[in-house]
């Protein structure tokens, strides 16, 4: 990392950069902060707090997040292509549009997570807990969704030829008659009229 900032080099004015790469964010409070149109390039965040935090078509390209609480944040039309999130925290975060292709979210706890319309093609949701959550209208297309749980999830308009419903639980769920016709093909069923 080329170099390591906290809340206070933040509030002293590297948060009015547009562009940040390699750099390491630690302990930064962003909390009920807006942000709009800033890249973030190869960053890690560690136990960063983004609660209640408004963020419009903000980049974090192959960044890491790890030990970070996204408590009620929103995301709008925001870019996290590759990241990676470890031990993170993600009650109530709001996510509307954006691309979070090949992100890394493993066994992340979902449940109280909303998603609607977002691209999620090739990520990583191995293990994701995301029961009673919402992945509404997501390109979830080639993505990883081994011992996923979907349980009471709303999926509807999502992308769902990655689902093996074998290998996720997905009882309950909220799905339209064509992904009902997707899942029934991937258990292997034969439609007729």
């Amino acid at each position: 990392m080329a170099s390591t900032v906290t809340t206070a080099d933040w509030d002293s004015g590297v948060g009015e950069r547009r562009a940040h790469e390699g750099v390491a964010f630690v302990d930064l409070d962003l909390c009920e902060t807006s942000l709009q149109g800033v890249e973030f390039t190869d960053c890690t965040f560690r136990n960063a707090r983004f609660n209640c935090a408004e963020l419009s078509d903000v980049a974090f390209i192959n960044c890491t997040f790890t030990g970070c609480n996204f408590f009620d944040a929103t995301f709008t039309g925001c870019k996290l292509t590759g990241s990676v999130f470890e031990r993170c925290e993600f009650e109530l975060l709001t996510v509307d549009g954006g691309d979070w292709s090949f992100a890394s979210l493993r066994r992340a706890e979902l449940g109280g997570a909303t998603f609607t319309g977002v691209r999620m093609r090739e990520a990583d949701l191995t293990g994701v807990r995301c029961a009673g959550g919402t992945l509404r209208g997501a390109d979830l297309s080639g993505a990883l969704l081994e011992s996923a749980d979907l349980s009471r999830c709303d999926l509807r308009g999502s992308d769902l030829s990655a689902l093996d419903p074998a290998r996720t639980q997905i009882r309950r769920a909220v799905i339209t008659p064509d992904q009902a016709v997707t899942i029934a093909l991937a258990l292997g069923l034969e439609i007729r009229d």
